[in-house]
């Protein structure tokens, strides 16, 4: 078993005991399981995933960090919703309103629209969750 804190800066959003837990770092998807080596990763904007008994729990995330060690998963993030959380018209709303903002910063550099860019893949991430509680 894994120890799995997800923490905000509002509120601890799960401290709980899982089996698995997938996480979107800036180096790819990182699936984490009991005995993992220690890793301290930044965290991009997507989807955790948490399985435990069988049963997976999906939360939307933004930026941040993620910390592995002794069996213990530590998620420091500005943001992280539960399917319940969303609202799946005001996220798909806030996705347009951000694809304009992108097209409209279309010939910038890149590193220019990182953060607009992040802000996509959350509102991406917040409509999947939602999607999945249905």
């Amino acid at each position: 078993m894994l120890k799995l804190e997800i923490v905000t800066p509002e509120r601890k959003v799960i401290d709980a005991d899982v089996d698995s837990v997938t996480v979107p770092t800036a180096s790819g998807e990182a699936g984490i399981m009991p005995a993992h080596a220690p890793l301290i990763s930044a965290l991009k904007p997507g989807i955790v995933t948490v399985i435990n008994k069988g049963n997976a729990e999906k939360l939307a995330v933004s930026t941040g960090f993620v910390e592995v060690s002794n069996n213990r998963v530590s998620v420091l993030t500005d943001v992280a919703e539960t399917a319940d959380e969303i609202d799946a018209d005001k996220a798909k709303a806030d996705r347009a309103e951000i694809e304009k903002e992108l097209a409209s910063v279309a010939s910038a550099a890149a590193e220019e629209t990182e953060a607009i860019r992040d802000r996509l893949d959350l509102a991406n991430a917040r409509i999947a969750v939602a999607a999945s509680k249905y």
